[in-house]
């Protein structure tokens, strides 16, 4: 079954709390938590605190994505704010291996990210170490982008990943359309802000994309 991740940056910021616990109550797998810098990416959203402040009003896995520079230096506070899943953009990342072990020896799974035109030649050695695969289908650092087909990477990354324990999630510009060719390519977690956040029935959002 195809696992949903709504997205916060789409939620409503005042009233986070309340969003938390009615995306749990409605049914999501994961919560995905976009944390940029204005450096890697040109947008600033929220950081560790943030994290920490709703981490006791779910059990659900956070999934926290850093679109940030010098992930080496700061992925420990996202570790100690509650972070189940790190996920990192390897277009930034100068030790691949070494910052996949340190974040591991946390006890805590890790993810690499793919922007829409990296290719998964970047990745393929580090496949066996990690968790999950986070594939870009907009230019990461804002939501309500417009889908960028991902199909082919997809497809690849399955059969790359074939025997091994590992997730290929994808965000950006999901939908009940797009969602629909992403899980065909052979998606396992469909990441949604807008459709989900914008939508008047959270549980109804999840279970379209669901499927």
């Amino acid at each position: 079954m195809t696992k949903i991740s709504p997205s916060i940056l789409s939620a409503d910021f005042a009233n986070l709390k309340k969003e938390i616990k009615a995306i749990d109550k409605a049914g999501a797998d994961y919560i995905h938590l976009d944390v940029m810098d204005g450096n890697f990416v040109p947008n600033i959203s929220f950081g560790a605190p943030i994290i920490s402040a709703v981490r006791p009003y779910t059990n659900k896995v956070f999934d926290v994505h850093l679109m940030i520079e010098n992930v080496d230096k700061y992925y420990q506070s996202f570790v100690n704010a509650g972070a189940d899943i790190i996920t990192f953009h390897i277009e930034n990342t100068k030790s691949p291996a070494k910052l996949i072990k340190a974040i591991k020896s946390e006890g805590v799974k890790v993810g690499i990210a793919l922007k829409p035109d990296t290719p998964v030649s970047k990745i393929k050695r580090y496949l066996k170490d990690i968790d999950l695969v986070l594939v870009m289908s907009v230019e990461p650092g804002f939501g309500g982008q417009k889908y960028i087909p991902q199909d082919k990477k997809i497809k690849e990354l399955k059969k790359l990943s074939k025997g091994m324990d590992l997730e290929i999630s994808i965000d950006g510009g999901i939908n009940d359309k797009t969602a629909v060719k992403a899980k065909k390519a052979g998606v396992d977690v469909l990441v949604a802000g807008s459709f989900v956040f914008k939508s008047k029935s959270y549980k109804k959002a999840i279970k379209v994309l669901r499927g």
